[in-house]
């Protein structure tokens, strides 16, 4: 069977180790005998990175339909990613369900999971860069609509509790994450939800009621309640490096979960992209508005990793677990995230710099760096 041979492993529980590896029918197998697929050498072999909120990669968007999922799909795997939920946004119901109609397997690449329903059921305060006009209360007859639009492969749905018409619990009730993001909700409020099923909360600090000593708002509740998991974009430009280390100080191990918002402008050249029907300007690193405002990210998962090691002093285990097992745990999934006898052969091969060497999804090698 093929495989990686005496490969530092970076293996959940036992630390960074040396170790033969094999994929059997898609899945992990220990030992055997294994034909490598790759030398490995001084790299280090981590369990593929689980996306769970990204809008778009290589030019293309959750929202454009069509074949855009596999274009997405094929740029993740350049950044280590294995698998993803792709994101909508906040837009019209025939276009959002235009492109949940669009939802079905890619075609090679990372292993889509399904749909993060981004809005419309948010706060018109912290719309972020959200097209003010598409919002809507929460509704769970429209909601019952785009589920069905998108073959019940929504996972996720991003919405302010606060404006909460009994969504929060019918989603948690019908397996569906309910996530606090786009909201001005207190934190009775969040408390409130939590106890209707609330367990996440939507690109932590950002677009949503700040930390103040009088009312913590959304950002206190994420840092006060350990039951809450927590996106965080890591690229220090929507979250600064203060504010990631009291994230990381403050929530429990298995909670934290990197997320990269990644528009249609990732892996492509600077100047004017699109999002939403909006115009974005893509420089330095960062996607804005004309008005300034940040518009999802050009971040990659791999340097998302980079920053927490590099620029936040945390481990290097716990910074690939909050790219891979966290998030497959905050979905539920205990068959990816992780290296484990009969897990999911999803591997990737990060060398000194956190630059992605090689990508295995399900047993196959779909991305070898040139």
């Amino acid at each position: 069977m093929n495989g990686f041979k005496n490969a530092k492993t970076y293996i959940r529980g036992k630390g960074i180790v040396r170790a033969d590896i094999g994929f059997e029918n898609g899945r992990i197998v220990f030992g055997g005998d294994i034909t490598p697929v790759a030398q490995t050498g001084d790299c280090l072999l981590v369990p593929g990175f689980t996306d769970s909120h990204i809008h778009g990669a290589g030019g293309a968007d959750t929202m454009d339909g069509g074949d855009a999922l596999s274009v997405i799909a094929k740029a993740l795997v350049r950044e280590g990613t294995t698998s993803f939920l792709a994101t909508t946004m906040t837009q019209s119901a025939d276009n959002i369900k235009r492109a949940l109609g669009a939802v079905k397997d890619t075609d090679g690449g990372a292993r889509l999971l399904g749909v993060h329903l981004e809005g419309p059921f948010i706060s018109d305060k912290h719309i972020g860069a959200q097209p003010r006009e598409f919002i809507k209360k929460p509704d769970i007859e429209f909601f019952k609509e785009l589920q069905t639009s998108s073959g019940g492969m929504i996972k996720i749905v991003t919405l302010a509790p606060e404006e909460d018409g009994g969504l929060v619990e019918y989603l948690s009730s019908h397996g569906v994450i309910p996530s606090a993001g786009h909201s001005g909700a207190t934190c009775a409020q969040i408390a409130d939800a939590m106890e209707k099923g609330l367990s996440r909360v939507t690109h932590t600090f950002n677009a949503q009621t700040p930390l103040h000593h009088r009312e913590v708002g959304v950002v206190g509740a994420a840092l006060l309640y350990d039951g809450l998991y927590c996106e965080v974009i890591a690229d220090t430009v929507h979250v600064s490096v203060p504010a990631l280390k009291l994230l990381i100080k403050n929530k429990p191990k298995d909670k934290l979960v990197l997320i990269t918002d990644a528009i249609r402008a990732k892996g492509m050249p600077d100047g004017i992209s699109e999002l939403g029907g909006q115009t974005v300007y893509v420089g330095d690193g960062t996607a804005r508005l004309k008005d300034g405002t940040l518009a999802g990210s050009v971040l990659k998962m791999n340097e998302a990793v980079k920053n927490l090691v590099e620029k936040c002093g945390a481990g290097i285990e716990y910074a690939v677990d909050c790219a891979s097992y966290n998030p497959a745990k905050s979905l539920g999934l205990d068959d990816c995230g992780i290296i484990k006898e009969g897990a999911r052969a999803d591997f990737t091969l990060l060398d000194n710099n956190f630059e992605v060497m090689l990508t295995v999804v399900g047993g196959k090698t779909v991305y070898i760096k040139e």
